[in-house]
């Protein structure tokens, strides 16, 4: 794993997402310890030396070496989430540079969308990341988030992961550069290169009015996987003008099960054309989305994108991707509706 660690360091280098002395990497080896690069270390050329074994619960180094001024980050990281098993921490130029005016990055291509959806950055005033409580919240909706005036953290199973992750999100920065800089240099009248894709509805047009009926939808909370919650969802999609819309024009026909995890309760929904034609409970749906209660509260409560969760593997899909994702849009339509129905 130190040898992970140094192709990882070096392939950070020669893709110009490091530079200098910034950066550090770890990588869990069990319940207890821990990988980390030494402080004052170059990523692009470590060696064995430069990669220090640490105590997660204590923080302790266990032999020789100084773990990176980082080590409270990456400590705390694996903490609050069990299953990660990487962290990567850069400074990236375009990153930091897009990010010292903008807040947000919305991904404009879809593979981005997938992988990184809305990219978050939050304040940085100290040199080494002290106050981990914010760190920690944004990490439960994405595995990866900016630290303004300072760098990029990324999480995931393996290094590598961790390590694409920052590279799409400073292509993405360059996208976002070079598309503000074309349309500040086009003159009024001038034709676009390209008309983008068709952009799915905001949040704004989901407080148009609502489908007749039931209409406590705006206040009324209910409980998760919840015959009403699960009743409610069917009259908003299928009351849904939009979504009917798309599901026709993508002949949406297809079974979609969602799965709690913590006690394995499964909801089916047969769809025809982008409508929902049966419910029941079965567990060899063509589709299944498994995840626990924590991450599906966020899906309903609107602090987490589900096909980002989904390619960050916060939830389970069972099923062909490629195939789910010709329905991109209306599956998304369905996961914007659901957000009208929160729960308790």
């Amino acid at each position: 794993m130190k040898n992970k660690i140094i192709e990882t360091g070096k392939l950070l280098w020669d893709k110009g997402l490091v530079t200098g002395f910034n950066g550090n990497i770890s990588y869990r080896l069990d319940d207890d310890t821990i990988l980390i690069t030494a402080t004052g270390t170059c990523l692009g050329y470590l060696k064995l030396a430069d990669i220090v074994t640490l105590n997660l619960k204590t923080g302790e180094v266990i032999g020789e070496g100084k773990a990176s001024s980082e080590r409270f980050m990456h400590t705390e990281v694996y903490k609050n989430f069990p299953d990660i098993k990487a962290v990567v921490h850069t400074h990236p130029t375009y990153t930091n540079g897009f990010f010292l005016n903008n807040e947000t990055l919305e991904p404009k291509t879809f593979e981005a969308k997938f992988y990184l959806g809305t990219v978050k950055s939050l304040p940085q005033s100290t040199p080494s990341v002290t106050a981990m409580g914010p760190v920690v919240k944004e990490l439960k909706a994405s595995n990866i988030v900016v630290l303004r005036n300072h760098g990029v953290v990324a999480m995931g199973p393996d290094l590598f992961y961790a390590f694409v992750l920052i590279q799409e999100l400073e292509e993405q920065t360059k996208v976002e550069l070079v598309n503000v800089h074309y349309k500040s240099q086009r003159q009024p009248g001038d034709m676009a290169l390209a008309v983008s894709p068709s952009t799915l509805p905001s949040d704004a047009a989901l407080n148009t009015k609502a489908p007749q009926g039931n209409h406590q939808t705006q206040t009324k909370k209910y409980k998760l996987f919840s015959k009403d919650q699960i009743e409610e969802i069917v009259r908003l999609v299928n009351g849904d003008a939009q979504m009917q819309e798309l599901g026709s024009k993508t002949a949406m026909n297809m079974d979609l099960a969602v799965c709690l995890q913590e006690t394995g309760d499964i909801y089916s929904f047969k769809f025809e054309n982008g409508r929902i034609t049966k419910t029941g409970r079965d567990d060899k749906a063509e589709f299944l989305i498994t995840a626990n209660e924590s991450i599906w509260r966020a899906v309903f409560n609107r602090e987490i994108d589900p096909f980002v969760a989904t390619t960050q593997k916060k939830m389970n899909l069972r099923g062909d991707f490629a195939r789910i994702s010709k329905w991109y849009a209306p599956c998304s339509r369905i996961f914007q509706l659901w957000t009208k129905v929160p729960v308790e």
